[in-house]
């Protein structure tokens, strides 16, 4: 329609204004970016640790990234949320799984989100809370005996293997405990079979009262 004919339709008054598609105006998305993604203004920095919180580790699907002291800060941005983690270790293969876990959890809340990778300080089992303790003892993997803290700051290389009773041949070291229990029947009555278990940040473990394996979680 023409602004005469506009005119002559209406009377000859003001000129009737176009009609704006909402779906087409950017006038209140932010730098005309997608209108439906929510930006740290409309979730609080609590909102997005709780979304997180329900990331399961891949290798330990019982506990989250979070109980297991994984997810180390979340810090908003000008354009969304940076997500800060610490692996287990260095060397983690689950590194890349746990990021993509982190961006899709945030993708489906409209959230834009870098996941930043942290070395320094090194991940402790001194991260994880009693609660995370006993999930892993629910779920079979005997946790860490003891807090990392009193540990020597000294490399430690797995003793030769002996013939020896059914006790952790770490005792008199600084890792310690005496013995670890078995998570299934509770039997101190274990030895190790290898230092390395499922994971590398796992010892396997054989308990000798009920016969069955299990993987403990090495104390760092």
């Amino acid at each position: 329609m023409t602004s005469g004919e506009r005119q002559q339709a209406n009377g000859g008054q003001i000129p009737i204004q176009d009609t704006v598609n909402p779906a087409c105006d950017q006038s209140n998305t932010k730098s005309g970016s997608d209108p439906h993604l929510r930006f740290p203004g409309d979730y609080k920095t609590d909102e997005v640790r709780k979304i997180l919180s329900q990331v399961p580790d891949p290798e330990i699907p019982v506990v989250s990234i979070e109980e297991l002291g994984i997810l180390r800060d979340i810090i908003a941005t000008q354009t969304g949320f940076e997500i800060v983690i610490t692996p287990t270790y260095s060397g983690c293969p689950a590194v890349d799984q746990i990021q993509d876990d982190i961006r899709t959890a945030l993708a489906a809340h409209q959230i834009q989100v870098t996941v930043t990778t942290r070395l320094a300080p090194a991940w402790t089992t001194d991260w994880m809370s009693d609660a995370t303790r006993d999930k892993l003892r629910a779920y079979g993997i005997a946790p860490p005996q003891h807090g990392a803290e009193t540990q020597a700051k000294v490399i430690q290389f797995a003793p030769k293997r002996v013939a020896a009773p059914a006790i952790n041949l770490w005792a008199d070291g600084p890792f310690g405990s005496k013995t670890v229990p078995c998570p299934q029947c509770g039997s101190a009555d274990t030895t190790e079979t290898s230092h390395f278990g499922s994971t590398a940040c796992k010892a396997l473990y054989k308990c000798l009262a009920c016969l069955e394996p299990f993987d403990y979680f090495k104390p760092y």
